[in-house]
């Protein structure tokens, strides 16, 4: 059974089935509403039910509260159609986003790498290709009972049909120990995307700069062999940090692009690695290697920051000390159940 779903202020009607989210059918029609956690904990995807009934789902009583139920508000992360709906929604215009609809693939895992000691590098040949923005993120379905894990596409929209995901892997993690231990080339698997509103500003035409940590690095990857492969001529900097060299992957992949490319400029930054291992780049952290490559002036630019959330924050405070603010700053907005009670800074709104 299906219902119609009236999406305001758009006024489009599209179907809903019977079960499935408001968001999920929203995001399917190529319409982007405002989420994060996808686990009801977070209220980003907060919507007014103008008309119609829905099922609240498993939305957190901290998230909604029971006032905004009474109300007529909904997580659409959670809400099911109970009769047609009329939902009135906070729906930004962005020109350099795609509003590409979600889609659901299938396709063989063709190659497994160990990148570093503790991320691997999954490629996955799909049977159609998907279309995405450079940025954007996938869900994974694994066996087993596990469910689905968001991971973040490391190849660039030119890579045709195939798919990278960077996997690192989380003490205790069910899904990436299973992708860590047990996955093999060859092993047919599903994937639901894309996902997300993080992408390149592309119009607004100014330097770019990405900050990364860890297995953050996925989307930055992606974005800038994007650019660099469309010709963008406006400076890209890439300033990447992790512990040690070891874990410091794709390192020479950056290092002879910025030989190729005299927009591109690439800075690591290792945090522990030993002193006595030669290691001549920057020793610290990101927001530290930044804020000493631009002396402390991010003034003009738009950054991308995606790493964990103690990176996040520090890169923030710093990139706001050296008087770049809110408008022009971008994080990576999806999170795991275990990270939505972090989704906000006190410094912050995340975009």
């Amino acid at each position: 059974m299906s219902y119609a779903l009236t999406i305001e202020p758009l006024g489009q009607t599209i179907e809903i089935e019977e079960g499935q989210t408001i968001l999920d059918a929203a995001l399917r029609a190529g319409i982007y509403l405002p989420h994060a956690c996808c686990h009801g904990l977070c209220a980003t995807c907060k919507v007014q039910v103008a008309d119609g009934e829905v099922e609240h789902g498993e939305a957190s009583s901290f998230a909604l509260m029971d006032f905004e139920r009474d109300e007529g508000k909904c997580l659409a992360c959670c809400a099911m159609p109970q009769s047609d709906l009329v939902i009135e929604a906070e729906i930004d215009e962005d020109p350099d986003a795609e509003n590409l609809p979600v889609r659901d693939f299938e396709g063989v895992v063709t190659r497994i790498e160990t990148l570093t000691p503790t991320i691997k590098g999954v490629w996955i040949r799909l049977d159609a290709p998907i279309r995405f923005q450079a940025g954007q993120y996938v869900n994974l379905e694994l066996p087993g009972g596990i469910g689905s894990r968001a991971f973040s596409i490391a190849s660039p929209p030119s890579a045709n049909g195939e798919v990278e995901l960077n996997i690192r892997i989380v003490p205790g993690g069910q899904g990436t120990t299973y992708v860590h231990e047990k996955m093999r080339a060859g092993e047919r698997v599903r994937i639901t995307g894309p996902y997300g509103r993080f992408f390149v500003k592309k119009s607004a035409h100014v330097p770019v700069l990405f900050m990364a940590g860890g297995s953050g690095l996925s989307s930055p990857r992606s974005m800038i062999l994007d650019l660099l492969a469309e010709g963008f001529d406006r400076p890209i900097t890439l300033v990447y940090g992790q512990r040690s060299r070891d874990e410091l992957y794709y390192h020479d992949d950056f290092l002879a692009l910025a030989e190729q490319h005299p927009n591109f400029r690439y800075v690591p930054a290792l945090s522990h690695e030993p002193e006595a291992s030669g290691w001549t780049g920057f020793r610290g952290f990101v927001h530290e290697a930044a804020k000493v490559a631009f002396d402390n002036d991010f003034r003009g630019h738009k950054a991308y920051l995606c790493g964990p959330p103690l990176m996040i924050e520090a890169c923030i405070s710093t990139l706001m000390q050296g008087r770049l603010f809110e408008r022009d700053i971008y994080t990576e907005k999806f999170i795991s159940a275990a990270d939505a009670q972090q989704v906000r800074s006190p410094l912050f709104k995340a975009l």
